[in-house]
């Protein structure tokens, strides 16, 4: 009996060899499994919901046109996420733009428990305090907690060193906490 391959690199594997054979129905399953979730991505980052359809249309574009360069080092879906992220990033030092509202992904909260009304008062003043960072604070913020980027993989997306992602991470952490400490 053939032993099963539990990889998870190899999800949707056959998918992205049929997409890579130029397999337009393989390619459009993977664009719907993958929009929706690139698109919440996109708009975090980039707050205009115009500007987040087309980065996502633009890096589906990009990525079947790549897809030869997908070697299964990751997930499909992590290498899709880092062209959506390093697009928007790009797009925004492009425009000047200020990183994304995160009102727009919160998770409303209907019990009516002090603690739920506790945690909703944290979390707000928490997404305050993110907005109110400078960019660069924010970009390294959102890649470190919210997208589960390293500080190796911070330093290629935004062209710094390891060692300057770090100590600005440790800044925009330290500068969050005045800022929340403050409303």
């Amino acid at each position: 009996m053939k032993e099963l391959d539990t990889n998870i690199r190899f999800t949707h594997k056959s998918l992205v060899e049929k997409s890579k054979a130029g397999d337009r129905n393989s390619q459009y399953k993977l664009y719907e499994l993958y929009v929706d979730a690139m698109y919440n991505i996109g708009l975090r980052y980039l707050r205009i919901k115009e500007d987040a359809e087309d980065i996502v249309q633009e890096s589906f574009v990009d990525a079947f046109r790549n897809l030869h360069t997908f070697k299964y080092e990751s997930t499909f879906g992590a290498w899709l996420k880092r062209i959506v992220i390093n697009k928007s990033i790009n797009h925004l030092k492009v425009k000047r733009l200020a990183l994304a509202n995160m009102d727009d992904h919160d998770h409303h909260l209907t019990d009516e428990e002090e603690t739920v009304t506790e945690l909703s008062l944290a979390l707000e003043k928490i997404k305050t305090g993110i907005q109110k960072l400078p960019l660069g604070y924010q970009q390294i913020i959102n890649l470190y907690l919210l997208e589960g980027y390293d500080h190796i993989e911070i330093g290629e997306v935004l062209g710094i060193t390891t060692s300057t992602s770090k100590s600005q991470y440790h800044r925009a952490k330290k500068k969050l906490v005045q800022i929340i400490n403050a409303l």
